[in-house]
């Protein structure tokens, strides 16, 4: 019997925990997360994410914007940052 992840709420605030970046390195040829001693690379679709894991905007609004910029389906958008995120929070570099 698989388990299923537990789904993030809606009204979820992610944020970057203290200590993890999003920034542009010239060196690394784009956005890379940096955290203690780690360094993820980020796609743009990712950085845009992450760019707006502020710890104001919810889940849904996050969405909602991302759906809006890139005409895209939110349900797509829904289950594609959701996964990323619990990702992201999974190896600690995303608190939900």
């Amino acid at each position: 019997m698989s388990k299923t992840p537990p789904a993030i709420a809606a009204d979820a605030r992610p944020r970057l925990p203290r200590g993890v970046r999003l920034v542009h390195s010239e060196a690394q040829g784009g956005w890379v997360l940096l955290a203690p001693e780690r360094v993820f690379k980020a796609d743009a679709v990712a950085a845009e994410i992450v760019k707006r894991c502020t710890g104001e905007a919810t889940l849904a609004a996050i969405v909602d914007d991302l759906a809006r910029s890139f005409n895209a389906p939110r349900e797509r958008i829904l289950a594609d940052v959701t996964a990323m995120l619990q990702s992201l929070a999974d190896k600690k570099l995303l608190e939900l």
